[in-house]
């Protein structure tokens, strides 16, 4: 029998830096919570951070959490003993901690706040060179300048300052998981093997750390969502032998099925039996959801084995400038005028910085939004009379691009008619982030606990490691032969998707929405279907990999070099794939008419 039979209740009020302020508030008024936690981290906003810092060293880390968020809730939070994990700290953990204290002093309350840090490697640079480190997705060297360089850490040294009974827990860079899984190691005793709980417990933080994208956000059959203006955050309800429950507050927006939980399982994954954390090697390829009550999924089945002996460590660096313009043009051949004004500019602007011996654009990109030109050859829009021009290029001399942004306004009288002007002003000229990702080994990152000031180190190093491998791409499927009558309909009729990033690489995951479907669904829409009905937002290196979900009858495409060098670092109007799930749900596919009835199915 569990020592612990009453559940440890998480809420998340955040799933990036700009989610909205009221969801702590939501939580903490509205619903039962032991841990509130807060992602503020990505990839992108690390460099933003970084950028931030280096202007002022004060800064580097969410401001508006502390000021907008925990101020007007630390009251709140002491009364009620609800504690908190956040990575807001970001590239200064110890700056956002300090003004986080200056404020429960001032409110003349005793919360205990501690710093988790030992991330920013920066400071070690010179010594990691000398380990020859490679890109671990395209195997370059470490570049010349970095911006920034953080590990992403573990579990350990969050639960271990829980255990020191800090109330608050500020973080840098850790893994978005680490937000829940810290607090049930503190709160369960897990032990550091018990790697099926582990797994458990990080599929619970990487439900919810996306906020409301598994209450009913981003939802496939978003028609089906109701109170969008009141979305309900999730709470995971978590047990000790590593089962749990999402939910969200009663009285709340959003919807908590089997269907929007699926989507957000599939998010931002690659291969399902090797998602790989500093804690443990996860494999969620036979996780089971089932509806427990009204917006209540129960979560189980995730496996765990030992993590493997490195970190993921992501760094940042400049690679030149990059500005981009849009402005509205209206009128007869809207898009075919967009195309030749764009054209023109970069052509004008190019042809005078030659003259002055500058060297050509590093890359440029035109598109005409609202003739559907994300969508390429699938477009329907075929006459468009209101159209966003949106031109963006890139160059390693910040005055080419200042130049090319003095250009833009002179269409509006010099080119073809219906320029109403450039949305926003001139635009401005900004440096290119780009990503760099590798896999150091744990001996050279050594995570600290700052508490009461007192720093302690925490080593994480196992004897047991795992290779990270899981399962193998699936093959593309043979031909199905039947004498039943056929019928082509779309993929969302058939089921539903989430897509997502990580750096350059984009994933859309796909669940039936009967399982009976899924070997059709996979004769239609596999590696080779996927890589042409995207081949226009693809290049030559771009391959896609599949794998199997068999506990939600999924599927999950990871598509590589899809997204135009990814984040900051890319041009285009939807550089982290956000979009791809909503074109892949119209890909036709050819099924029994038997199987299927008119309609879409009912989200459950």
């Amino acid at each position: 029998m569990s020592q612990h039979p009453s559940p440890l209740r998480i809420g998340c009020a955040s799933g990036f830096w700009g989610d909205t302020n009221t969801a702590a508030f939501q939580l903490v008024k509205q619903a039962s919570i032991d841990f509130l936690v807060f992602d503020y981290l990505s990839e992108i906003t690390m460099s933003i951070l970084a950028r931030a810092m280096e202007k002022n060293p004060e800064e580097g880390y969410a401001t508006d959490f502390v000021t907008r968020v925990m101020q007007p809730l630390l009251a709140d939070l002491a009364q009620k003993k609800i504690r908190v994990v956040s990575n807001a700290g970001g590239i200064n953990p110890h700056g956002c901690a300090k003004a986080l204290q200056a404020l429960i002093d001032a409110a003349q309350l005793s919360l205990k706040v501690a710093v988790v840090d030992g991330d920013h490697l920066l400071p070690q640079l010179d010594q990691l060179r000398m380990l020859n480190i490679t890109e671990m997705f395209d195997g370059r060297p470490l570049p010349d300048a970095l911006t920034s360089m953080n590990a992403y850490l573990g579990a350990g040294p969050v639960a271990q300052a829980l255990n020191q009974g800090a109330d608050i827990v500020i973080t840098g860079r850790i893994a978005d998981s680490v937000l829940a899984l810290g607090p049930l190691i503190h709160h369960f005793s897990w032990s550091m093997e018990d790697y099926d709980r582990l797994a458990q417990g990080s599929l619970a933080g990487h439900l919810i750390e996306c906020g409301a994208q598994c209450t009913g956000g981003n939802f496939t059959d978003w028609h089906t969502v109701p109170g969008f203006e009141n979305m309900g955050f999730p709470i995971a309800e978590c047990y000790a032998d590593g089962h749990f429950i999402i939910s969200k507050p009663e009285g709340t927006g959003g919807l908590v099925s089997v269907a929007t939980v699926a989507e957000q399982l599939v998010y931002e994954i690659g291969d399902p039996a090797a998602y790989l954390l500093p804690d443990v090697c996860c494999d969620f390829s036979q996780v089971s959801l089932k509806a427990v009550g009204e917006h209540r999924v129960e979560v189980t089945g995730a496996r765990g084995r030992p993590a493997t002996s490195t970190y993921k460590v992501c760094a940042t660096y400049r690679d030149g400038y990059r500005v981009s313009a849009s402005f509205m043009l209206g009128g007869i051949e809207a898009r075919r005028k967009g195309q030749v004004v764009a054209k023109a500019i970069l052509s004008k602007v190019q042809q005078i910085m030659a003259r002055r011996g500058a060297p050509p654009f590093t890359e440029t990109l035109i598109e005409i939004l609202g003739s559907e030109w994300t969508y390429g050859p699938h477009s329907r829009a075929e006459a468009s009379r209101e159209v966003i021009v949106r031109l963006s290029a890139r160059h390693f001399i910040k005055e080419t691009l200042l130049f090319l942004a003095a250009e833009i306004a002179q269409a509006a009288t010099g080119m073809a008619p219906g320029i109403t002007g450039i949305v926003g002003g001139r635009p401005k000229v900004t440096p290119v982030i780009r990503l760099y990702s590798f896999l150091l080994d744990k001996t050279h990152v050594i995570p600290r606990i700052h508490s009461n000031g007192h720093t302690v180190p925490v080593l994480e190093i196992t004897t047991v490691f795992s290779d990270g491998q899981g399962s193998a791409p699936l093959t593309d499927p043979d031909a199905m032969e039947t004498t039943e009558p056929m019928v082509c309909v779309p993929l969302v009729q058939l089921a539903w998707a989430r897509s997502g990033d990580k750096g350059d690489y984009s994933n859309i995951g796909v669940i039936a929405r009967q399982a009976q479907w899924l070997p059709w669904i996979y004769h239609s829409v596999n590696a080779r279907s996927v890589r042409a009905w995207m081949a226009h937002l693809l290049d030559e290196r771009s391959q896609v990999q599949v794998y199997a979900l068999p506990g939600i009858h999924g599927l999950n495409f990871l598509i590589t070099h899809a997204l135009g060098g990814g984040g900051i670092a890319s041009l285009r109007t939807d550089p982290q794939g956000k979009a791809f799930a909503q074109q892949l749900l119209e890909i036709p596919v050819s099924i029994p008419a038997s199987l299927i009835t008119s309609g879409v199915p009912a989200h459950d």
